[in-house]
C-alpha cells in the first residue's frame, strides 16, 4: 500500500449533519449549527484507523458549486485544487433530490466518493425509504447509512473509508452529458488548462465552470493554476443550461432509489411553518418568545448572580485577609482586592449568569430549527434595509454578545453587507447591559407593582428597548446602504430545515465551550487593567478631590446637553472594557468611594440617583445610552480582527454613539421644552 496517511473532505449542504458526522469520526466537537452557512472555513480533524491516519476536512455546508458564495467557493476551490485522496458527500435522507445535486458536481471532479445518506432516523419518522444498493448502483460509488446523531453508520463509514485508501481499483460514473453546445464550448477551454490541473476530471469541471463566465472564479482560476482563460464569448444563459441538466439527472437517480409509504411526509413541519412564519403571526410569536426568554433570563440570572457576589466577596476577604498577614504594603493589597479583583469579580457575577441562562435558550432554538424562521420573518425588512435575513441571525447572536454576534456575520456572503451588519451589532444590547437596562427599568418604572407584575412590566419594557434597537439597526443599515457602502445587493438561499427535537446535553456543552467561556475569557481580560485603571482614578488626589472627581466635573457642562451628567458619561468611558462595570463606576463615583460598590437593594439605589439630581427623563436618556453607545474593548477588537480596518472599526465605534447622543439631546430638550410651556 506505501502510504499511511491520507487526506478526506467531508461536503454536503447545509443542515445534513455533516458537522455531526464530522465530530463523530475526529471526537473535535465542531460546532454545528441549524441554519446555512454555519462552517465557513474548512475545520480539520485527525482519525487514526487499521494504522493510517486520515485528516479529515470539514467544508463549509454549500447547496451547489456552480456559483459564487463564499462557502461554495471556499468548497470548490479545496476539492479542485486542494485534489484531497477522497470525497465523503453527506446527504440528507429526508430530502436526497435536492442533496444530489452536489453530489453530482462532486462526481464530476473525483470518482474518489462516498456518499452518506444520513438521518436515516428522521427518514424513517416521515416513512422515507431509502434503497442505498440502488442508489450505489445508479451513482456507482460507495453509499453507506448513517443517523450520526446516535452514532449509527459510523462503523461503517470508517471501514469504507478503508477499503477506497487499500483498494487501487478506481470506480469511475460515466460523466453528465450537457447539449452539444455545451459540450464543443467546453472542449475548447478544456484543451487550454488540461495540463494545468491535477487530473482530466478536474480540467473539464473547471471547463464547465468557466462557460458561466463568473468574473470572481476567472480570478481564483487564475489566482490557483496561473492560467487566464477569456469568457466573453460565453452566453449568460450557459449556468442555467448546465445546472437544468445536473436537476434532471438527479430527479431521475432519486425516483428510482427513495420512496414514500406517505407522501405527506413534512405536512406537520408546513403547519408548523404556516404558524410560525405567517404575516399575522410569525412577528407576534417571535416577540412573545423572545420575551419569554428575557423574562426567563430576569428571573432566573438574580439567584445565582447574588450566591456569586457572596462567594466573590468571600474569596476577596480571604485575598486580602492573607496578603496582609505576610506584611503586604496596605496600598498594594487595596490595589488587588478593591481594584483589580472587585471589578473582575464585578464582571463575573453579573455576567455569567445571563449568559448561561440566554446561551443555551438561543442554542435550543437554534437546535430546533427556528433561527432560520426568524431570518425568514425579517428577511423583507432587512431587504428594503439594503441587506438581507441572514443578518437577523447575526443579530439575534448579539443579544447574546455583540463579539460572538460580529463573529457571526462570517455567514453572510457579500463582503459589504457583511460590513453593515458588522457596523451595526453594536446596537443590539448584550447580556452586559441587560442587568443595567433591567435595574433602571425596575426602580424608575416597574417599582411600585408586586411579584411577579414587577417582573413581567420589566419584561415587557426590555421588549419594548429590544424592539426600538431592532428599529434602529433597520434603519442604520438603509443608512450605510445607501451611501457609504452603497451596492448592488446579492441573493441568498435560505433554508427552512425539518423542526428536530434539541439534544438538550450538546447544548449545554456547546453553549459553555463555545459561547459563554469565550466571551467569558474576553471579558476578564479587560476587566483585569480596567480595575487598575479606575481604582488609580478614584486613589489619587490632587488637593481635596480625586483624579476621577476632576474628571467628572470637566466633562458635566457637555452631559448636561445630553440629558446626563458627567458621572455617568465618565462611567460609561471608563467602562469602555465591559459594560457591565458601567452601574458600579457611577454608585462608586456618587457616593466617593475608593473602589466599586453595590447597593443592596434596588430602593437604595434609587434614593441615590434621585439624590444627585436624577429624573424620569435622566433615567430615559441613560437607558438610551446603554442602548446605543460605543461597543466595548472585547466588541471592538473583534471588530478589527474580523475587518482587519481602524477604518471600519472606529466607524462602529462613533455612528452608535452619535445616534445615542442624538436621541438623548432630543428627549432631553424636548422634554425641557414641555415643561416650560407647562409652567
Amino acid at each position: 500500500m506505501g502510504r499511511n496517511e491520507f487526506t478526506v473532505a467531508f461536503a454536503g449542504n447545509p443542515n445534513v449533519g455533516k458537522s455531526t458526522v464530522f465530530n463523530n469520526l475526529t471526537g473535535l466537537n465542531q460546532h454545528t449549527g441549524n441554519w446555512s452557512g454555519k462552517t465557513v472555513s474548512n475545520a480539520f480533524g485527525c482519525m487514526s484507523y487499521k494504522n493510517i491516519t486520515y485528516t479529515l476536512v470539514d467544508l463549509p455546508g454549500t447547496y451547489s458549486l456552480l456559483s459564487g458564495s463564499k462557502e461554495e467557493a471556499v468548497a470548490r476551490d479545496y476539492l479542485c485544487f486542494q485534489s484531497p485522496d477522497m470525497v465523503v458527500a453527506v446527504v440528507d435522507a429526508t430530502c436526497i433530490e435536492r442533496n444530489l445535486n452536489l453530489v453530482l458536481q462532486i462526481l464530476e471532479i473525483t470518482s474518489r466518493v462516498i456518499v452518506c445518506v444520513n438521518l436515516l432516523d428522521e427518514a424513517q419518522k416521515k416513512s422515507i425509504s431509502v434503497d442505498l444498493k440502488e442508489l450505489s448502483r445508479r451513482l456507482g460509488v460507495p453509499v453507506v447509512g448513517s443517523s450520526a446523531r446516535s452514532g449509527r453508520g459510523m462503523s461503517e463509514l470508517k471501514e469504507m473509508i478503508y477499503n477506497m485508501t487499500v483498494n487501487e481499483r478506481k470506480t469511475y460514473v460515466d460523466k453528465i452529458i450537457y447539449s452539444p453546445e455545451i459540450e464543443e464550448e467546453a472542449e475548447k477551454i478544456f484543451e487550454k488548462i488540461r495540463q494545468k490541473c491535477k487530473s482530466d476530471r478536474i480540467a473539464r469541471f473547471l471547463s464547465l465552470r468557466l462557460l458561466e463566465n463568473d468574473e470572481e472564479f476567472n480570478k481564483s482560476l487564475e489566482k490557483s493554476i496561473g492560467i487566464s482563460v477569456e469568457a466573453g464569448v460565453h452566453k449568460k444563459e450557459y449556468k442555467d443550461m448546465i445546472a437544468e441538466e445536473i436537476i434532471k439527472t438527479a430527479e431521475r437517480i432519486f425516483l428510482s432509489a427513495v420512496s414514500f409509504k406517505n407522501s405527506e411526509y413534512n405536512k406537520r413541519d408546513r403547519k408548523i411553518d404556516r404558524i410560525l412564519t405567517s404575516k399575522s403571526t410569525g412577528i407576534p410569536i417571535m416577540l412573545l418568545l423572545f420575551g419569554v426568554i428575557f423574562w426567563i433570563t430576569i428571573v432566573g440570572a438574580n439567584y445565582p448572580s447574588q450566591w456569586l457576589s457572596s462567594l466573590f466577596e468571600s474569596v476577596n476577604q480571604f485575598v486580602r485577609d492573607t496578603l496582609t498577614n505576610i506584611g503586604t504594603d496596605n496600598m498594594l493589597v487595596s490595589v488587588i482586592c478593591d481594584g483589580i479583583l472587585k471589578t473582575t469579580f464585578w464582571v463575573i457575577s453579573v455576567m455569567l449568569p445571563p449568559m448561561a441562562i440566554f446561551f443555551p435558550l438561543f442554542t435550543i432554538l437554534e437546535d430546533f430549527g427556528y433561527l432560520p424562521r426568524i431570518a425568514f420573518n425579517l428577511d423583507k425588512y432587512f431587504k428594503r434595509s439594503g441587506t438581507h435575513g441572514k443578518q437577523a441571525l447575526t443579530m439575534c447572536m448579539g443579544f447574546g454578545c455583540n463579539a460572538c454576534g460580529v463573529t457571526g456575520c462570517r455567514i453572510i456572503d457579500s463582503p459589504k453587507e457583511r460590513l453593515i451588519a458588522i457596523i451595526t451589532n453594536a446596537l443590539v444590547p448584550c447580556n452586559g447591559r441587560f442587568p443595567s437596562l433591567i435595574t433602571l427599568i425596575s426602580i424608575f418604572f416597574s417599582a411600585s407593582l408586586v411579584f411577579p407584575f414587577n417582573s413581567i412590566l420589566s419584561a415587557l419594557l426590555l421588549l419594548s428597548v429590544i424592539v426600538l434597537s431592532v428599529f434602529a439597526t433597520l434603519g442604520l443599515s438603509k443608512l450605510l446602504s445607501s451611501t457609504v457602502l452603497k451596492s448592488e445587493r446579492s441573493s441568498f438561499t435560505l433554508e427552512l430545515p425539518p423542526y428536530r427535537a434539541p439534544q438538550i446535553g450538546r447544548v449545554i456543552v456547546h453553549s459553555v465551550k463555545d459561547r459563554i467561556i469565550f466571551v467569558l475569557w474576553r471579558a476578564v481580560a479587560v476587566a483585569v487593567p480596567a480595575g487598575l485603571i479606575i481604582w488609580l482614578l478614584a486613589n489619587i488626589y490632587i488637593g481635596d478631590s480625586s483624579l476621577l472627581n476632576y474628571f467628572t466635573s470637566s466633562i458635566d457642562g457637555f452631559a448636561r446637553i445630553f440629558g446626563l451628567d458627567g458621572v455617568i458619561l465618565a462611567a460609561f468611558i471608563l467602562g469602555f472594557p465591559a459594560n457591565e462595570i458601567v452601574m458600579p463606576i457611577m454608585i462608586m463615583a456618587y457616593t466617593s468611594n475608593s473602589s466599586l460598590m453595590e447597593y443592596d437593594s434596588l430602593t437604595q439605589l434609587h434614593a441615590l440617583f434621585t439624590t444627585n439630581g436624577w429624573t424620569v427623563v435622566t433615567a430615559i436618556c441613560v437607558l438610551i445610552f446603554f442602548l446605543f453607545h460605543f461597543p466595548c474593548s472585547t466588541t471592538c477588537i473583534t471588530i478589527y480582527k474580523e475587518t482587519k480596518s481602524i477604518k471600519w472599526t472606529m466607524l462602529a465605534f462613533i455612528l452608535p454613539t452619535i445616534l445615542g447622543l442624538t436621541a438623548c439631546f432630543l428627549i432631553s430638550n424636548i422634554s425641557r421644552l414641555i415643561f416650560m410651556l407647562a409652567g
